[in-house]
Order: C-alpha cells, then structure tokens, then sequence
C-alpha cells in the first residue's frame, strides 16, 4: 500500500522547476535587507514597447555591414499604403490616401443653404453627383456669393459610363424638364453669383445632344443677368460640330469640354462613344465659331498617362487655340470604377503647370485637388479675366494717346 501512494504522490507532484520558482518567490517576498525601514515597493508589469514604422525598426543586415539595398521594382515604388478596419471577423483592407489629398467633411451653414435651394428648384450639380472632394471648400463661403456651385443641366443620369465617373448612367433617362432652364437662370440670379459653370451629362438619346437645352438656359441667365460670367462645360454632341457652334454663340463667356486623359489611355478611362480626336475637334469648333470665347479642358493624372504622352496632349492642345488647361489627381469613386496607378506629389503637378504655360497657354490650374470647375470664380477671373482686361485697358491708353499726339 505504501508503494502505490509513494508512486501516485509521485505522479501527481508538480514538476521540479516550478516548485523552485515557488520557493524563490516565497524566499523574496518574506526576506528583506537589514537596511531597509519599509517593504520593497511592488513591481509593476510593464507594457510591451512596439516598433512598427520603419525610422524606429532595428536595421537589415545589409544596413548594418554597409552593403548597397537593392532598388525597387517599379510595382514596389508605387505600392500604395493600405489598413485594415473594421470589426473582428469582417475587416476590409482600405488604401491610405497621401496627407494632400485629404479634405475636411462638409459641416457648414452656408453649405446647407445652397445643398436646400438645390432641392428646392429640382436642380442638380456635378459637385454631388461626381462627388467631389472640394464641395466643401466650394460651398462653405462666408456668403452665396463667395461660393462656387457646378450646376448640372438636363437631368442627374448619363447614357454613358466612363471608368471614372460616379453619375448614374442609363439607356433612356427621364426626358428633359422644359422649366429647367428659367429655374436656374432665376436661382443664379438670386444668389448674386458673379461668375457660373453649367455643365450636363451626356443625352445621346437626344437628337441634338441636349445642345438647344443649353443653348437657352445660357440665354436666360445673360438676360436675368448680362454682367453674370458664364462658364459652359459640355459634352461632344457625339461629334456634330453645328451643335457645338449653336452653344458656342448662345453669349457664354468661356467654353469647356474636358479631354480626361492620353490618346492612348481614351478607350480604356472613357465611354466607347468618347474619342481622342473628336473632342480636339470640339475645342477647335467652338474656338472658329466664336474666336473671341476662351476655351478651356481638363487633363487627370495618375491613371498610368506616360511623359510623352502627356506632352503630346499639350501640344494637340495648343495646335487647336485652347487657352485653358487644368491638371487634377485621379480618385477612384468606387470599387466599380478605375483604380488609382499613381498618387502624384504636388510637386509634379507644379511642373507640369509651368510646362503648360511655357507652351503658351493663357492660364493652367495644377494641383491634386484641382477639378475642371474647382473654385472657378477665383481662379479664373483673377488669372485670365483681370488679365486680359488689362490688355485690352493698355490698348486703349495707346489709342489715346496716338488721337491725343495727332
């Protein structure tokens, strides 16, 4: 019998190293040096440090030996900076966006009081509808008249899909509704804006595009308001250079239609219908119809455009008088759409901004925040407006003075 309870105890003792680190605390917590007057104070565990940026992680080995890094691969050098969120079991992977593209929330009184006319009348903007990153900037002036609002004619659904694009497209929209045109000359009347962007979806269900739609609601803002600048951004009219000539001599100040990108990245950024060469000869229509109107387009980047080509868009541009160019960073609206090949540094947007103007245009916007209508007012009235107006007042100085001498 003492066998087996010497050989149970035996079995079921607790192994050797733990019983001497019960011993060793036991030891240390009822002895104390003669020294002391009070127990030892307690020690706390401490929390574990964590390095996980790269400036505090502990160096390669080829670091530490002097050795040469190997260089990036190209997919490397544009890997762009992701996180995971969400709750535990169903977290998604999310791409950091660089600090300059990060834009406060729209939280303004200003903001809701436009956001609440546009309701009001039924009127649409491409600044919700594409969702653009400044509506905030844009919409909260300090009153209506410092803001700057993108109205969108014709309805909030396109007939095409770009990859790019976030306006809801279909085959046969909502036809058009005949009181558009006066609700909007008579709102931007009431604000008291002094300069305005109409702009439109694309209608090819339309026999002329939509073009006589614009064509009068341009006139019923110059007659609601002829001092009033007026900024039209439209489509191609899928090529019918008269409908383009009709809108470019309705007494609109300043005509806009957008190339988006490279000749060779078209078929893949823009709708089928889109072509390269056609919306060069959009700007180039409009220009010969009324040679006095300043044309303007707008250029994304960072959806993969090369060097080159983008030097060759600059100079199809200048080729057809365009006067205007501005250059934005591309950012993908949803999963459906597009995906971002590059952020573009502000740095690379200055460049190219003083290329454009060393190739002759009038003015260039370049900023990754910079929209085709972003700020239009401000920008384009103190940089090409004012500009030309003191041209045309040293013209008349010279007329003077010639009249004054003879």
């Amino acid at each position: 019998m003492a066998a087996v309870a010497s050989r149970f105890s035996c079995l079921h003792a607790p192994p050797l190293r733990q019983v001497s680190r019960s011993l060793i605390s036991a030891a240390s917590t009822s002895r104390c040096f003669a020294t002391e007057t009070s127990p030892p104070e307690p020690i706390t565990k401490r929390r574990p440090t964590y390095f996980k940026d790269k400036l505090n992680a502990v160096p390669s080995f080829n670091e530490f030996v002097g050795a040469e890094e190997e260089p990036f691969s190209a997919e490397d050098a544009l890997e762009l900076r992701t996180a995971m969120v969400g709750p535990p079991g169903r977290k998604k992977q999310i791409t950091r966006l660089p600090e300059w593209l990060k834009t406060p929330i729209p939280d303004n009184s200003n903001y809701k009081k436009i956001k609440k006319d546009l309701r009001g009348l039924n009127l649409h903007t491409v600044c919700e509808e594409a969702r653009c990153p400044n509506i905030s900037d844009c919409w909260g002036g300090s009153d209506k008249s410092a803001a700057t609002a993108t109205i969108m004619l014709m309805g909030d659904t396109c007939t095409r899909g770009c990859r790019f694009c976030s306006v809801k497209t279909s085959k046969a929209p909502a036809p058009l509704d005949p009181h558009e045109p006066e609700h909007t000359a008579e709102a931007l009347a009431r604000w008291g804006l002094g300069y305005v962007v109409l702009t439109s979806v694309d209608r090819d269900d339309l026999a002329d595009g939509g073009a006589r739609h614009f064509t009068e609601t341009i006139m019923k803002i110059k007659q609601k308001k002829p001092d009033m600048l007026v900024e039209a951004l439209t489509g191609d009219y899928a090529g019918d250079l008269e409908m383009v000539s009709m809108v470019a001599k309705s007494g609109l100040d300043v005509y806009a239609h957008n190339m988006e990108t490279t000749e060779g990245l078209t078929p893949y950024v823009r709708d089928r219908r889109a072509k390269y060469r056609q919306s060069l000869k959009v700007l180039e229509a409009a220009k010969k119809a009324t040679p006095t109107l300043i044309t303007k387009t707008s250029i994304m980047l960072g959806l993969g455009e090369k060097e080159d080509e983008l030097w060759q868009t600059l100079k199809d541009l200048r080729a057809v008088d365009v006067d205007v160019v501005t250059f934005g960073q591309y950012m993908r609206p949803t999963k459906r759409h597009m995906k971002v090949e590059e952020y573009v540094t502000p740095e690379v947007f200055e460049l190219w901004r003083e290329r454009a103007l060393e190739l002759g245009f009038l003015y260039c916007a370049s900023g990754p925040l910079v929209r085709s209508s972003y700020k239009a007012g401000e920008a384009f009235i103190e940089n090409v407006l004012k500009k030309r107006k003191g041209i045309t007042i040293l013209a008349d100085e010279a007329t003077g003075m010639q009249k004054a001498v003879v």
